[in-house]
């Protein structure tokens, strides 16, 4: 994480803190939210090949290509985890994130829709990367 993302982060919790809105936020949320992105930016392609690797030594690996791109939230844009996404190099380079849509069926399964798509802001626009699918999902622990 660079000095500036650093800084920010911590300007961000402090300012949390100092506002009383601490009782409101977890501070573990807080800092999942804030370090989401940097930690899948910062370790995407460490993250991917190991992934390949894993897979590979499983005879399972993927003949296409690969990256890890954040998961963002369609109903508040913020990133929520990681995923690797395959398919041809022209469109798994296109991608930029994997939109997650979260719905209930039937009122009693919950649906999670991971969607590869061409923006890390699917509050302002983003279109759907044909012939990418997911081959991972990426938890991170606090």
């Amino acid at each position: 994480m660079t000095r500036i993302r650093k800084f920010i982060a911590a300007v961000a919790i402090g300012l949390t803190l100092l506002t009383g809105a601490a009782a409101a936020v977890d501070l573990g949320d807080l800092v999942g939210i804030l370090g989401g992105g940097f930690l899948v930016s910062g370790f995407a392609g460490q993250i991917n090949d190991f992934i390949n690797t894993v897979t590979f030594n499983r005879g399972v690996g993927v003949e296409d290509e690969t990256k890890v791109v954040p998961i963002v939230s369609v109903g508040s844009g913020t990133s929520i985890g990681a995923a690797q996404v395959a398919g041809p190099k022209a469109e798994v380079d296109r991608v930029r994130a994997v939109a997650e849509i979260s719905a209930s069926f039937m009122g009693r399964v919950g649906v999670r829709i991971l969607i590869p798509i061409d923006s890390t802001n699917p509050l302002e626009r983003f279109r759907r990367v044909q012939k990418v699918g997911l081959s991972a999902v990426i938890d991170y622990k606090l």
